[in-house]
């Protein structure tokens, strides 16, 4: 009687993007954020109006105008164009300071998981680092070099540091205990190769989950920091300065500052969720 050996399949696991397209609050999410990330690179195409031409004869318009769509400013310029380019300066406010932020954090994460004689003494730095708030960083900055986009991203950059640190360390503590990690060593593989070949990759899932949980909250950092001063300066196009502005026609046209507020406050949602569905997208234990 002739053995008959039984195939086991091992059912074939979805993509990440298949896992974010099955949840609707995830794909909606992730349609904002390509949507906001469109509506930027494309918005000197898709502006009607010169964000920084003015209309003294139509200030203050409401939205819903045939002319102004979403209405004008307090020195009649087109709330749309400016929404759209502020937005294109918001979102390239967080990217430059979240990857600067990123690539740093992560180096001093993997330096002090990897050589541990290393790790008590850039983990306290961290420590004290984390005890300043990015606000207080942005003043500080802004003291010395002037207040500034500049000013605000390296804030920023530097508020990020620990925290990406602190995540990079962690990832990579658990992966250099595994066994591979071992053999690579036994073979005589340097410590940049092991780095670059099997610490990095492997880390990787919760370092890109952190930095879109954490892009939205540069974004809001960063708006704050320029709804205070600190940020983009007139002319220039940036939501947290646009909300600023309007205070003072808070009462008469409400939409000059609400309108940026709420397209702060949906791209940072949007994010959060986002960062959320990926994290149980690229968790191996709840991907079916």
């Amino acid at each position: 009687m002739s053995a008959t050996t039984a195939e086991i399949t091992v059912p074939k696991r979805p993509s990440t993007l298949k896992l974010l397209l099955r949840d609707p609050l995830a794909a909606l999410s992730l349609a904002i954020v390509a949507a906001c990330i469109l509506a930027a690179v494309l918005a000197p195409w898709l502006a009607p109006y010169d964000p920084f031409e003015t209309n003294l004869v139509a200030i203050m318009q409401p939205p819903g105008g045939a002319d102004y769509l979403l209405g004008t400013d307090g020195q009649g310029r087109d709330m749309l164009s400016r929404m759209l380019f502020g937005l294109r300066v918001t979102l390239g406010m967080g990217a430059v300071s979240l990857a600067f932020g990123t690539i740093i954090g992560v180096a001093v994460g993997f330096a002090a998981a990897y050589y541990r004689r290393l790790d008590n003494l850039l983990m306290r730095l961290m420590d004290i680092m984390l005890s300043f708030p990015a606000i207080l960083f942005g003043l500080a900055i802004a003291a010395i070099a002037g207040p500034g986009l500049a000013s605000v991203i390296i804030a920023l950059a530097v508020a990020t540091v620990p925290l990406m640190a602190r995540i990079a360390r962690g990832a990579a503590l658990t992966v250099l205990g595994l066994d591979y990690i071992e053999a690579a060593r036994a073979q005589g593989m340097g410590d940049a190769r092991l780095i670059r070949r099997h610490l990095a990759p492997n880390c990787l899932s919760p370092i890109l989950v952190f930095a879109t949980l954490r892009f939205g909250q540069v974004i809001l950092l960063g708006s704050a920091l320029s709804f205070l001063g600190l940020g983009a300066q007139p002319p220039v196009a940036e939501l947290g300065a646009m909300a600023s502005q309007g205070r003072t026609f808070l009462f008469f046209a409400p939409h000059i500052s609400v309108l940026p507020c709420l397209l702060i406050f949906v791209v940072v949602l949007a994010f959060n969720v986002l960062g959320d569905a990926m994290r149980d997208a690229l968790d191996p234990r709840l991907r079916v």
